[in-house]
């Protein structure tokens, strides 16, 4: 049985609970996703499934792909992605429907990526004084030892590229499953911007 699928970010809105509460949830748009091959361990060393989604004219996709798909009888999708350790046949389609109300998912995409930082936006470090001619207002200060051990150690927070990497929120819930329009609603903010692919899949599997 299908845990996890893929989506598309759509926006950020609100919901009421049961009890009357007001909750921020993120709206993910969860198109059919078509299973297009199936993996196995005897065969590929590990089992999964090849699913994809979001519709690309025929005219976009190589040869190989298009002659997956027509072998398969499935449109041409934009996205091919894999699912380990789940199950389904090729020709078939998980949907939105494979989580219930209340459910708990692990979402999964790539971060908004923000560009070379410094160390006070990528780290949270405090600034330096900023009267009596200080020249170290945002720099980050010392960084290492001296003549011992004469080097910085690995793991040092320095200015560097934030952002645009892989991040997985867990554990977050599942507040409405819109089997109808294809969409899922989960309590709270998930990674990258609008339009982004996601990866949603149940906790603790």
């Amino acid at each position: 049985m299908a845990t996890a699928v893929f989506g598309r970010k759509k926006h950020m809105t609100q919901a009421f609970q049961d009890d009357g509460t007001l909750v921020s949830v993120t709206v993910i748009e969860v198109e059919p996703n078509f299973v297009t091959a199936v993996k196995t361990a005897d065969e590929h060393g590990y089992d999964a499934v090849q699913v994809g989604f979001g519709m690309v004219p025929t005219r976009k996709v190589n040869r190989p792909q298009a002659g997956q798909f027509e072998k398969h009888e499935v449109p041409p999708r934009r996205h091919l992605k894999e699912l380990r350790d789940v199950s389904g046949e090729v020709g078939g389609t998980i949907g939105a429907d494979v989580f219930d109300e209340g459910d708990k998912v692990h979402v999964t995409a790539t971060s908004k990526g923000k560009g070379f930082q410094g160390t006070i936006k990528r780290h949270g470090f405090h600034r330096g004084p900023v009267s009596h001619g200080s020249h170290n207002v945002r720099q980050p200060g010392s960084v290492g030892a001296s003549a011992d051990p004469a080097r910085i150690f690995p793991g040092q927070k320095m200015p560097g590229q934030m952002g645009n990497a892989g991040v997985t929120v867990k554990n977050l819930q599942v507040v409405a499953v819109d089997a109808e329009n294809n969409e899922l609603w989960v309590r709270g903010g998930v990674p990258g911007g609008k339009g982004s692919v996601v990866k949603i899949r149940k906790a603790g599997e």
